[in-house]
C-alpha cells in the first residue's frame, strides 16, 4: 500500500483534525505546528506569534482511496481561504491558509486547484493561501490531539467546530470512513 502524507493549515487544527480524521482513506491526522523557525514549538510560543509556525494537521492517506484533489475540495470548503492571517475569530499569522505540500505533484495539483477555484470565481475574493513545500513540522501537545473528540464540553468546540463539523458533513457525507460517523457532529 503506498501512502502519501500532506500538511494542511486552515485555522484552528482542532476542527481541521476531526474533520479529516472522519474521510475514507485517511489513515492518521496529526496536529502540529509547521512553517515556522522554532525547533519543537509551544502552542504558547506558537500562539505568541513570534515562533512564525502555523496550526496545522498533517494527514497520512492512502492515495488509492483518497486523491489529493479530493483532499484540497475538503480542505477550500471547511475554511475561508481568502483571509490572511484569519479564521474568523481567530486571529493571527498562525492562523493562515497553508498548503504543504510533500511531493511536486501535490504542488501542481494545489496550484492548478486555485486556478479553477478562481477561474471559477468561487470566491467573492482572491485566495490567499500559500503553497510551499512542507517544512519543520512538530507535533502539537498530546491534548491537543483528537481535541474534539476528547473535549465535546469546550464551548470552542460547541460554538465554532460544530458548525464546521455539520457543513462538512452536509457536504461531504460520500466520503466518509463510516455512515454512523455523520452522527457524531461534537
Amino acid at each position: 500500500m503506498s501512502i502519501e502524507k500532506i500538511t494542511l493549515g486552515a485555522g484552528c487544527f482542532w476542527c481541521v483534525e476531526n474533520i479529516f480524521a472522519r474521510i475514507k482513506g485517511v489513515v492518521s491526522v496529526t496536529s502540529g505546528y509547521a512553517d515556522g523557525d522554532i525547533i519543537n514549538p509551544s502552542y504558547e510560543q506558537v500562539c505568541s506569534g513570534d515562533s512564525h509556525h502555523a496550526e496545522v494537521v498533517q494527514i497520512t492517506f492512502n492515495p488509492a482511496q483518497l486523491s489529493v484533489e479530493q483532499l484540497l475540495t475538503v480542505f477550500f470548503a471547511i475554511h475561508d481561504p481568502t483571509t490572511l492571517n484569519r479564521q474568523g475569530d481567530d486571529i493571527g499569522s498562525q492562523y493562515r491558509s497553508t498548503i504543504l505540500f510533500h511531493n511536486l505533484a501535490q504542488q501542481e495539483i494545489a496550484e492548478t486547484k486555485i486556478a479553477q477555484l478562481h477561474d471559477q470565481q468561487c470566491f467573492e475574493n482572491p485566495i490567499v493561501t500559500l503553497i510551499k513545500a512542507e517544512n519543520n513540522f512538530y507535533s502539537a501537545e498530546d491534548y491537543h490531539q483528537d481535541y474534539v473528540t476528547n473535549n465535546p464540553e469546550n464551548k470552542y468546540c460547541q460554538l465554532v467546530v460544530a458548525k464546521k463539523i455539520q457543513k462538512f458533513l452536509s457536504e461531504f457525507a460520500h466520503l466518509l470512513k463510516d455512515e454512523n460517523l455523520m452522527d457524531e457532529a461534537s
